[in-house]
């Protein structure tokens, strides 16, 4: 109650505009979302310095969604989502210096649509904010009894369905389910895993009573239990979460995502972003186990600083958090100084990648060693999928079709700390970026793959780039890569290089030291492609989670120099830590 007071009246009368003041009632169920939109105005207009929630749960409908076209890093293809056109709840688009105070309030959406946005703003704080759909995206059921021919499922209230022709549907506030992502869960050691929907797409239903369904087909060898949790999802990713685009200075305190279609929290082509007490969750009370349709939180192509810290994850269907540029191919050289990029990955494309002024790197994509820096003299979109870039200097004679082409300007320096990364059968933390990395004090507790991931590839997903300061220390790494199959390390410096240049390293300068690992398994660290790597002062135990494997390193190195690995204690897996070169 003490910070709900002390929020109220943070800020002078004269500057706060109050939601309440243009209609919003909390509590009605009435769309709110038209006296937001009017309050959100009259903030603009009159350079108000507080937008105040009153507590209380406010509804949010998308009739009266503004509607902007985005073309969003890691969405969706031409094929999954030709129009790029999104529904925004709250945008906040131009704005400048103003708190979002929300005082604890529940902001519940309908139908599908980014949550809020911000677009070309500088100098913007959210804070007490929580965030749900009445009607996620995902649906889940609980086992509750299986055989070998039949399953009964009890199915979340949140899930809604139907069943026709002895068939289950799910469907939602104006849309139908068609395509299935699925994961399971087991309660008993929270873990998730990766699995098919197919069998009960295919079996009959009847509904026991409502809630409740049995299905009735081939379960053979399904090896389900009482409580296994299913979360299964349209996987096209038409939305996001919220959206930071274009914009500086950004502070989140306190806000609670408990549910997110699409992608997480995008942050694109932004600067000095600070997270701090982010949640991302399910809504206590609701029984559900995912909170995030896909990653957590996601920045490409940012710079500045960018803070997290004292967040937590939980429940997410792809990786909490990920940093990273876009790697565009060189498709032709127009003349000495220009050249013509394309947007490689199917679910990236669109944006602006690149603007004068800005530094480059040019890199033999097989290889990933970097040959060239030029500065951008001119940067333009000649369509969704290609830009045409021209240089201020003649590029290097060795430049050829399929080289890559990376924004170093746009790349983040990035500090992790006190986080909790937990409910995810992916990765936990994703990160290349060439500027100072701090990883600290985080607990990474069975992550399905993966706990952190450095990778740089100009190949699959064009996710860059190299990284050259990197510290992890003092963090905690728990039962980590269930999902990993025989490559599970805790931490891999993988870098996916299809042929090395000899000589080249791809990263640089990663120090790993004073961590505990907790592994069922016996992979801590993979390393390749590294220059100045250090593994000192950790702590490995073996736990007894699953059955290790097999017996192997845990330390692999792949072509790596300068390396030093000193000072670590063993408990299990012999009490010797086990390196391969």
């Amino acid at each position: 109650m003490l910070a709900l007071a002390t929020s109220l009246f943070a800020a002078p009368p004269g500057d706060t505009i109050r939601v309440s003041g243009f209609g919003a009632k909390a509590g009605s169920y009435e769309d709110a979302l038209p006296a937001f939109n009017k309050a959100i105005a009259a903030c603009k207009q009159q350079k108000a310095t507080v937008l105040l929630l009153e507590p209380g749960r406010y509804d949010l409908w998308p009739e009266h969604a503004a509607v902007r076209e985005y073309f969003i890093s890691n969405t969706s293809s031409e094929t999954e989502c030709p129009s790029k056109l999104k529904k925004i709840g709250l945008l906040f688009e131009g704005m400048e210096n103003l708190q979002v105070i929300g005082n604890g309030a529940l902001l519940m959406y309908h139908g599908k649509m980014i949550t809020w946005a911000l677009d070309s703003c500088k100098n913007i704080s959210i804070s007490g904010i929580r965030v749900d759909f009445e009607r996620p995206s995902m649906s889940e059921m609980t086992i509750v009894a299986a055989t070998d021919s039949t399953v009964d499922a009890k199915v979340n209230s949140s899930s809604t369905y139907e069943i026709t022709n002895n068939r289950l549907q799910w469907y939602g506030e104006g849309y139908g389910i068609r395509n299935f992502h699925a994961l399971r869960m087991q309660p008993a050691t929270h873990t998730f895993w990766y699995d098919d929907w197919r069998q009960f797409d295919r079996s009959k239903a009847r509904e026991l009573s409502h809630g409740e369904v049995r299905f009735s087909g081939n379960f053979k060898n399904r090896k389900f239990a009482p409580g296994d949790v299913f979360s299964v999802r349209d996987p096209i990713r038409d939305h996001v979460g919220a959206f930071i685009h274009h914009s500086s200075g950004i502070k989140l305190n306190d806000v609670r995502m408990n549910y997110m279609h699409g992608l997480g929290i995008v942050a694109q082509f932004s600067e000095n972003l600070h997270y701090d007490n982010v949640v991302v969750m399910p809504r206590e009370g609701t029984g559900r186990t995912i909170a995030a349709f896909a990653d957590c939180m996601h920045f490409s192509g940012c710079r500045g600083q960018i803070l997290v810290e004292n967040c937590r994850f939980n429940g997410a269907q792809d990786d909490p958090l990920n940093i990273h540029g876009t790697h565009l191919q060189v498709q032709e050289k127009l003349s000495d100084k220009k050249i013509r990029l394309r947007f490689m990955h199917h679910q990236t494309y669109g944006m602006q990648a690149f603007f004068a002024g800005d530094s480059t790197a040019l890199l033999d994509a097989a290889s990933l060693r970097i040959y060239a820096f030029p500065v951008v003299k001119s940067a333009k979109l000649i369509s969704e999928r290609e830009m045409e870039v021209e240089f201020t200097a003649p590029l290097p004679a060795v430049l050829k079709t399929g080289d890559a082409v990376e924004n170093t300007t746009w790349t983040p320096a990035l500090t992790v700390r006190n986080c909790r990364f937990e409910g995810t059968n992916t990765r936990g933390l994703l990160v290349s970026t060439r500027r100072k990395v701090l990883i600290e004090r985080n607990v990474f507790y069975r992550t399905g793959m993966h706990a952190i991931l450095i990778a740089n590839d100009a190949n699959g997903w064009y996710e860059s780039g190299p990284v050259e300061d990197v510290t992890i220390r003092q963090n905690e790494f728990i039962e980590c890569g269930h999902n990993g199959g025989g490559n599970n390390a805790a931490i891999a410096i993988e870098p996916e290089v299809k042929q090395a240049a000899p000589g080249y390293y791809v990263h640089r300068n990663i120090r790993i030291t004073d961590n505990r690992f907790a592994q069922y398994d016996y992979p801590v660290m993979f390393a390749r492609s590294t220059d100045g790597l250090t593994f000192t002062g950790n702590r490995i135990e073996q736990t007894k989670l699953f059955p290790a494997r097999q017996p192997r390193p845990n330390i692999v190195l792949e072509n790596c120099r300068k390396v030093k690995i000193s000072g670590n204690k063993m408990d299990g897996f012999s009490d010797k830590l086990e390196v391969k070169e």
